[in-house]
């Protein structure tokens, strides 16, 4: 079964910086595509970043390019979203997911986390 849950949100000022961490298992994610998710409150989730497990393709959302890097440590089956600069806006909750196979443009990710809250205070 494959597990993902999500952890390193909490509470940060405008400007601040926060790691999340995935950690993923169940299985080997050779061939997988993940991603983090966000929901605001008010709003639909929307994708966030993504990442190709093998060849470390990496994908940005336009809202978080320059401020947010995604990586992976394949030793501990972990994916990371590094947040840096952070803003008011992107107050949400985070989600981890995790789809097989190479396509990422999707919200049809076959796995997902419960999601951890990041909240940035002006």
């Amino acid at each position: 079964q494959v597990q993902l849950v999500e952890s390193g949100g909490g509470l940060v000022q405008a400007g601040g910086s926060l790691r999340l961490s995935c950690a993923a298992s169940g299985r080997t994610f050779s061939g997988y595509v993940m991603a983090w998710f966000r929901q605001g409150p008010g709003k639909e989730r929307e994708f966030v970043s993504a990442i190709n497990w093998s060849d470390l393709s990496t994908y940005y959302a336009d809202s978080v390019k320059g401020r947010f890097t995604i990586s992976r440590d394949h030793t501990k089956n972990t994916m990371y979203l590094q947040m840096n600069n952070l803003k008011p806006e992107d107050t949400a909750v985070y989600y981890c997911a995790a789809n097989p196979g190479s396509i990422w443009r999707t919200q049809y990710y076959e796995h997902w986390g419960q999601g951890t809250q990041v909240t940035v205070s002006s």
